[in-house]
């Protein structure tokens, strides 16, 4: 089995992700920072392809404009170096305590003009950058008490802060899609666009929708319960899946942000298996930290095992899919007889035929699909005992 990383694998990591230091909402920072440029070469050293940014990951917040400039030129310099590309590009809407009511769903609407200001700004770098993917994650998008907002006003006021900032990257030319990031709670009680269904339908009603794709997240479909495997499938199905973000969690738990592979091994088998069997191109992108009990050592442990697990599941479903037995068992349950159109497009004819079609009721009704030996060849393989 072979565990090297090579740049095909488009394997990608964000600034904020080997660079979180352990704080939590209980405990102070228990590793010391890491410099931009030591995140770089360290992704680089472990066979990393891409690295993703939020403005004030790169440039420092308040900062004066040549003081920025300086921070970014740096950052392109360790790129060329390094040979990292610019994977993707975010707006930081949820630290600074101007967003405590939200960002682009703000009731103060000099806050909302702010956000969108700062977005913009941050689109102009990451065009500089070459970065393909812009997302939005709405963590202060929602609300304590239902109170506080009408949702529909709260929604308008999304709408037109996406229709807003696809207009600018439109007129500027810049080759930028958007990417947004369901979640459904933390730091909000609530946030809007919550799930992968909901950002789906959302994305229906935008100015420019065709820019406008998901970044689903592992953590945050599982948060809520729900199958991320499924949600990332449908992503797919509707050509909306821009962009991925990695790591791991457990049902019912805050964001754990766990490395990926780490918890929940059979769900992340058919997510990987989808990934490399679908053709998707973009970036897999590890959104993940590494433990609080761990020092810096420990950070690069965590980074080259979320690459590990991936390389290693991928390898596993690769083998999954040439088993003799597997293409027996997924015959017996009709896998491929799914992908056959029930009645095709509808004509008067058809429907004629179709009313008039006889059905054995007991014979169907005594279909048996296997499912069980199916699911237990899953499993053989994953524990490599097949």
């Amino acid at each position: 089995m072979d565990l090297t990383p090579r740049p095909e694998n488009r394997f990608s990591f964000g600034l904020w992700t080997v660079g979180n230091r352990g704080r939590d909402p209980f405990g102070e920072a228990v590793r010391p920072k890491l410099e931009t440029t030591e995140i770089l070469k360290g992704l680089a050293d472990i066979g990393v392809w891409g690295v993703s940014f939020h403005d004030d990951d790169l440039m420092t917040f308040g900062a004066t404009e040549s003081q920025r400039r300086a921070e970014l030129d740096e950052f392109k310099r360790t790129l060329d170096e390094t040979g990292l590309v610019c994977s993707m590009a975010t707006t930081n809407l949820f630290y600074h305590p101007i967003f405590k009511d939200g960002a682009l769903t703000s009731n103060d609407r000099d806050v909302r003009r702010y956000a969108i200001q700062k977005v913009m700004r941050n689109l102009d770098v990451a065009a500089e950058l070459g970065a393909p993917i812009y997302v939005f994650w709405g963590g202060r998008e929602g609300v304590e008490t239902a109170a506080s907002k009408d949702t529909r006003d709260a929604l308008s006021r999304y709408k037109e802060a996406l229709d807003y900032l696809g207009g600018y990257v439109k007129d500027k030319g810049y080759d930028i899609r958007f990417a947004l990031e369901p979640k459904p709670n933390e730091p909000r009680g609530d946030i809007f666009l919550p799930t992968v269904g909901h950002a789906l339908a959302f994305i229906e009603t935008l100015e420019h929708s065709e820019m406008v794709g998901l970044n689903p997240e592992v953590a945050h479909e599982t948060m809520s319960g729900l199958s991320f495997y499924q949600g990332v499938a449908q992503a797919m199905w509707q050509e909306k899946l821009f962009h991925i973000d990695l790591n791991d969690q457990r049902i019912g738990r805050f964001d754990q942000d766990f490395r990926f592979g780490s918890e929940g091994i059979k769900d992340h088998f058919f997510l990987v298996r989808l990934l490399e069997s679908s053709g998707y191109s973009g970036a897999k992108h590890f959104d993940a930290h590494a433990y609080r009990t761990e020092d810096v050592q420990g950070v690069w442990d965590f980074a080259r095992g979320c690459i590990r697990n991936y390389l290693a599941l991928a390898d596993k479903a690769r083998a999954f899919d040439t088993d003799p037995r597997v293409a027996e068992a997924m015959a017996r349950a009709k896998v491929a007889e799914l992908a056959v159109p029930s009645v095709g497009a509808y004509s008067a004819s058809s429907a004629g035929q179709l009313l008039a079609e006889n059905f054995d009721l007991d014979v169907l009704a005594d279909l048996s699909y296997g499912n069980e030996a199916l699911d237990q060849l899953v499993v053989d393989h994953i524990l490599g005992i097949a």
